[in-house]
């Protein structure tokens, strides 16, 4: 009998969901599974998830785990760990998760990284601190062009974070309102999907899918810092 597989795709910004990433992604897992006799019966794609994003706040993911308890599959196929994660920690729990309950994982350009074996351990962690450094290299990066940018006209005032712009900050109320009384990201996000609450890309008039649980994140986690830095300068 033909071995079964669930197919997981994860890219991390609105701007790479219609892009080369979620194609090439699809290319090399359906490449292994043919050269190793496995078919993909399904696909899982995670669109504008932040590899940040733990798995329990990701909705794809949620979904493939409730599809694998429930119809026989047991396999997992991904194109790179830093489709999992782009950090150590999510990427080790998630591993955890998965292991716990009884699933296979594997990285298509990396195989045996899902070994119990101290060594593939260490290569898989060692890899995934690399994963960790290149995100945050980027962001660096990104940052000093601002900086430099700033240096030489005086002013690099970027896109305007989500609250700053007329109506945004009765979004970010409803967001906290919901946020506390108990949904995560990913069920936030259903919730502003459902009620019809547009994204600043959709009040733009630009093409937009909706909110997505990396949205609702980055919008927590800076009214949250926001909060604490007023409450230390009481």
């Amino acid at each position: 009998m033909q071995r079964k597989a669930f197919g997981y795709i994860r890219v991390s910004g609105e701007s790479q969901v219609d892009g080369d990433g979620p194609v090439r992604q699809r290319k090399a897992i359906q490449d292994y599974a043919k050269a190793n006799g496995i078919r993909v019966v399904r696909w899982f794609v995670e669109e504008a998830v932040s590899g940040t994003v733990e798995s329990q706040e990701r909705p794809a993911f949620s979904e493939m785990l409730v599809a694998l308890m429930s119809n026989g599959v047991h396999t997992v196929l991904i194109e790179k760990l830093d489709r999992i994660a782009r950090e150590v920690y999510v990427q080790e729990g998630t591993i955890r998760l998965l292991k716990q309950k009884g699933f296979e994982l594997i990285s298509v350009t990396e195989p045996d990284l899902y070994s119990d074996d101290m060594y593939r351990v260490a290569m898989r962690q060692m890899m995934g601190v690399f994963a960790e450094l290149d995100r945050k290299s980027i962001v660096y990066k990104l940052r000093a062009a601002r900086q430099r940018k700033k240096s030489a006209t005086g002013r690099c005032e970027g896109r305007k974070p989500f609250g700053e712009r007329e109506g945004e900050r009765e979004i970010i109320s409803k967001i906290l309102e919901l946020h506390n009384g108990g949904l995560n990201y990913s069920q936030i996000a259903v919730q502003l999907n459902n009620d019809g609450i547009p994204t600043r890309k959709a009040s733009e008039g630009k093409l937009s899918k909706g909110w997505f649980p990396a949205n609702i994140s980055e919008i927590i986690s800076r009214e949250e810092k926001a909060s604490q830095n007023v409450s230390e300068s009481e």
